[in-house]
């Protein structure tokens, strides 16, 4: 029974018609012949009263207007049978793509049969149709697309870096005072549960091991003999130091002399030195110096450090207990050839402000020596040396040499060790 009560399919439409509006049950003029309905109101045509109520079970969702339940009393004659499609036309003939049907008044007659489809043979599927938008999975929210989510503050994303600037620097972002939970309570939250003489203990161990670390170490620079015109001679450099990475005490030693004369020179200093630059320490203290011609006991203020391109400096000035005013600086650098061979040149100064006759120092300057030392580093603790070094003398420094029988000039070979621990 699914197809009782239908009615024979409508006459296919040409394309570009729209049937929407045409009334239930009407049924199109045949061609050439005037439309009997043309100026009626056809829209309530057909139509009956409400039916009663429909016993519960049946399904009479499709059933056309006009038709009537089964009078009370009697069998339903279509009980068991399905009328899911009791009522319903043939579908309609697909219309080609393309074509405007709602526009097309009610009772409008569709073109003959007869007349040919002007569209006939294009292409009209994509006529008037925009992209698809691709699709979308089910149950996805889209209203939000392209918003940022909520709880994201993005208000300061243009702000420029929080860089160590001064606090009335208008560039900084402003920074949030404390709460005020943060500056109450004990220095060290742990004290409230553990023992406080044992977290101070504990604090003070990790400050050493950290942060304060003391160190002792003693270096020996060169300890030598040099051979040179007839002459055998000998020449110990060698400091050290006790402290941390930011104060130390530093002490420095020179001891030049001959094999088979007297001490020419020693002196020893004792310094306070403090860390000024990551690399460079500022130093002073005491000098004291031993001279054949006389001692001095100087005060001293210099700098000791690593330069750019890896070049130890050490330069200082002394002003002796007479209001003698010298200066000595030293610079070397450890060129590695391999892992173990090293080569380090050197080179020393000495000026002096003043003639000082009695030490044999003239005034500006004073001595240039300049050398250089190949060594082998069996471990970094100690290495054995050969070298070359020139020494020469100039102004009254080199008056002064002649005048007791001396070279002003002098060049000698010498070999030694260079140790450190």
């Amino acid at each position: 029974m699914s197809t009782m009560s239908q009615t024979a399919p409508a006459p296919a439409m040409p394309a570009g018609h729209d049937m929407s509006t045409m009334q239930s049950g009407q049924q199109p003029a045949a061609a050439g012949q005037p439309d009997p309905h043309a100026g009626h109101d056809m829209s309530t045509m057909r139509q009956t009263a409400p039916a009663p109520a429909t016993p519960a079970g049946h399904d009479m969702s499709t059933m056309q207007s006009g038709q009537r339940p089964a009078a009370a009393g009697q069998p339903d004659p279509h009980a068991g049978h399905d009328m899911s499609t009791m009522g319903q036309t043939a579908p309609a003939p697909a219309m080609p793509a393309g074509h405007d049907m709602s526009t097309m008044q009610s009772g409008q007659q569709p073109a003959a049969a007869a007349q040919p489809d002007p569209h006939a043979g294009h292409d009209m599927s994509t006529m008037r149709q925009t992209a698809p938008a691709s699709a979308m999975p089910a149950g996805h929210d889209m209203s939000t697309m392209g918003q940022m989510p909520p709880g994201h503050d993005m208000s300061a994303m243009a702000m420029p870096p929080d860089v160590p600037t001064s606090a009335d620097n208008p560039g900084r972002p402003p920074e949030m005072p404390l709460p005020p939970g943060a500056t109450s309570g004990p220095a060290h939250a742990a004290d409230t549960l553990f023992d406080p003489a044992e977290m101070a203990a504990a604090r003070e161990q990790l400050r050493v091991e950290n942060g304060d670390v003391r160190t002792t170490a003693v270096i020996i620079d060169q300890l030598e003999a040099s051979f040179g015109d007839g002459e055998e001679g000998y020449a110990l450099d060698a400091q050290g130091w006790t402290g941390g990475d930011i104060n130390r005490f530093w002490w420095k030693s020179e001891v030049e002399g001959d094999f088979d004369g007297e001490v020419e020179e020693a002196e020893v200093q004792a310094l306070y030195s403090r860390a000024f630059r990551p690399f460079f320490d500022f130093q002073t203290g005491l000098r004291q110096t031993y001279r054949p011609e006389g001692d001095r006991t100087d005060l001293v203020v210099g700098i000791q450090g690593l330069a750019p391109y890896w070049f130890e400096v050490d330069a200082a000035a002394f002003l002796s207990n007479k209001g003698e005013l010298t200066a000595r600086a030293e610079a070397e650098y450890d060129q590695r050839i391999t892992n173990r061979w090293i080569v380090q040149p050197r080179a020393e100064v000495v000026l002096s402000a003043e003639d000082i006759p009695e030490l044999r120092i003239g005034s500006g300057l004073s001595t240039l020596q300049i050398g250089a030392r190949l060594r082998y580093e069996f471990r970094k603790e100690f290495a054995p040396y050969v070298g070359v070094e020139w020494t020469k003398s100039f102004g009254n420094t080199a008056d002064f040499l002649e005048a007791d029988g001396r070279s002003s000039e002098d060049t000698r070979l010498v070999v030694g060790i260079r140790a450190w621990f």
